[in-house]
């Protein structure tokens, strides 16, 4: 069970890499037994051009990216920073794409691709009385720290972290009668992500037992 979780957050150029996106900045916060226990950021030169409407999005110009590392020494480095972490983005489907395309293209790609929890799809589930599922509104109903300007990737990654820390206690609430002692870790997440809240017991029940199971084996 992976207890390290690696909240990410990608600043691009484009919605994806198969539409020709290149990644702009990046931003990593840590989590290890629900506290932050590392961050990391850095813009990252693909050589690619910022569209104006994305430099008004986020804030990060042509001009800013002349002097950012390569891609490719950012990507190395985050590829050590995650190493054996679980992954969590805000809507992961882009993040993990543009994760997964970076790596390759910086060759550190893994042989096996990551699984990633999603906290869109766990906040449908778990608040459907917010107004939506977007990072800002949630941030807002959930009264989280202000990080700092929204579409940066180290304070969307913060406020992603710290909305993980407060799924992390509600789901302990709501589940501890199935989870007894054991924490809230990636694997839980996943599982909780694909099924119905009215199944998160069953889900939480078998998560618990082959928890167990793991621990009772590595004893052996």
């Amino acid at each position: 069970m992976k207890r390290t979780i690696a909240v990410i957050d990608f600043e691009t150029t484009g919605h994806s890499p198969q539409g020709g996106g290149r990644a702009t900045e990046i931003g990593i916060v840590l989590l290890r037994d629900g506290a932050i226990a590392g961050q990391y950021q850095s813009l990252m030169n693909t050589g690619a051009w910022i569209p104006p409407m994305i430099e008004r999005l986020t804030g990060i110009s042509n001009e800013m990216l002349e002097d950012a590392p390569d891609a490719a020494r950012v990507m190395r480095e985050v590829a050590e920073f995650t190493a054996g972490c679980g992954f969590v983005a805000h809507n992961a489907a882009f993040d993990r794409g543009f994760l997964l395309h970076e790596l390759e293209r910086a060759e550190v790609a893994p042989r096996v691709a990551p699984e990633f929890a999603c906290t869109v799809k766990l906040a449908r589930r778990l608040y459907p009385e917010s107004p939506n599922c977007k990072l800002g509104t949630l941030a807002r109903y959930h009264a989280l720290p202000d990080n700092g300007r929204a579409h940066r990737a180290l304070a969307d990654a913060l406020t992603t972290a710290q909305l993980v820390q407060r799924m992390q206690r509600d789901i302990g609430v709501e589940l501890a009668e199935f989870l007894g002692e054991l924490s809230i870790e990636h694997e839980l997440l996943l599982r909780l992500q694909a099924v119905a809240r009215p199944m998160w017991h069953k889900a939480a029940t078998g998560y618990a037992r082959d928890v167990r199971r793991h621990l009772q084996e590595s004893l052996v």
